[in-house]
């Protein structure tokens, strides 16, 4: 396998004209057959893409839309994420807008309705003037039990035109805790790539590690790379803890409400220079988000400017957050975790 594709990396497809769909239903197509998916559920992937793909062509204005398709393992059942955002117009009612019939175009209006029918599980984020993002996930039967820890969305993509992307991230779950790590290769390209993915395997491979010492062993293996900025983060939501440690430019926030905080990464670079590497401890509230991403994306957003963003599926805020705040030049990750509590879902 090569290093910097590995099985599980994400794909995406930039949706702007009708020849898009065909290419977007092509390629959940083949996705599937390599995850080993059923016939059927292979073709409902496609009809989930056409529709969405297709709704991005006609409802956007022009502008057009993204596609992330994501394979997922959850104790031993395959899936497959699909997330799909634009900035066109919104929905004024995204509950009227899932119903059959219901169309702003001059359509049978069945678009949506059938997604979401088609989706073992699916959520919707819109406002008027704020375009709209939504996820829907399908598994290879058996779908897998509801997991105990807390719920994650991510969102890791190379710069436009490119194929390797310089930011990787990785996640192990425990019996009462989280642990995930998120590396950024330094610059961009298969360089990039190759430090960061060597870094979720070390992180991957590793078991009963702290996240200093995490961080210590991916330090020592990335000797020799072009290095990469690193952070680990255990979760336990038992204890409403996050203990976090960090190098380089990686962002880590605690969100609750209105309040955001900031964890402490101290300066370096995995497997070039660090000087400190050193653990803190954060609370975690119930309900609260913990986000993790790249310098690919921007700093200076504001969950609140997302009215009832938080209560939604994690993959959609971190769908709208990349989507809003990305950085054009850079390969960008966001990670968001969201602690036990309730979720509003359509």
């Amino acid at each position: 396998m090569n290093e910097n594709k590995p099985l599980f990396f994400s794909r995406h497809l930039r949706v702007l004209e009708s020849g898009n769909v065909g290419e977007a239903r092509r390629l959940v197509s083949a996705l599937c057959r390599t995850l080993g998916f059923s016939e059927t559920r292979t073709a409902e992937a496609a009809i989930v893409v056409t529709e969405l793909a297709t709704n991005l062509v006609k409802h956007t204005g022009g502008a057009g839309g993204d596609l992330v398709l994501r394979p997922m393992t959850v104790t031993g059942a395959v899936g497959l994420e699909i997330l799909c955002w634009d900035k066109g117009p919104g929905m004024v009612n995204s509950a009227e807008s899932l119903r059959d019939g219901y169309s702003t175009t001059g359509t049978l209006g069945v678009g949506l309705g059938a997604v979401r029918r088609l989706s073992q599980e699916f959520d919707l984020f819109a406002a008027p003037g704020q375009g709209a993002a939504l996820v829907s996930r399908l598994w290879n039967n058996p779908m897998p039990e509801t997991p105990s820890g807390p719920a994650l969305g991510a969102v890791c993509l190379p710069v436009r035109g490119e194929q390797e992307c310089g930011d990787a991230w990785g996640m192990k779950q425990g019996r009462d805790t989280t642990l995930l790590m998120l590396a950024d290769g330094l610059g961009h390209g298969p360089d990039a790539a190759t430090a960061a993915n060597r870094a979720v395997a070390i992180f991957l491979k590793q078991e009963g590690r702290s996240p200093g010492e995490l961080l210590e062993l991916i330090h020592t293996a990335l000797r020799g790379s072009r290095g990469a900025a690193v952070a680990v983060a255990e979760v336990t939501p038992g204890r409403r803890s996050v203990r976090f440690a960090g190098v380089g430019n990686i962002s880590g926030l605690i969100l609750a409400g209105e309040t955001s905080r900031s964890m402490l990464s101290h300066n370096g670079t995995a497997g070039v220079i660090v000087r400190k590497i050193q653990e803190f401890t954060y609370d975690l509230p119930e309900g609260g988000l913990l986000a993790l991403h790249s310098d690919g994306v921007a700093t200076k957003w504001k969950l609140g400017n997302y009215p009832g963003l938080a209560w939604k599926d994690p993959a959609l805020v971190a769908a709208v957050l990349f989507r809003d705040h990305q950085r054009p030049r850079d390969d960008g990750a966001l990670l968001i975790v969201k602690s036990a509590g309730p979720r509003e879902r359509l």
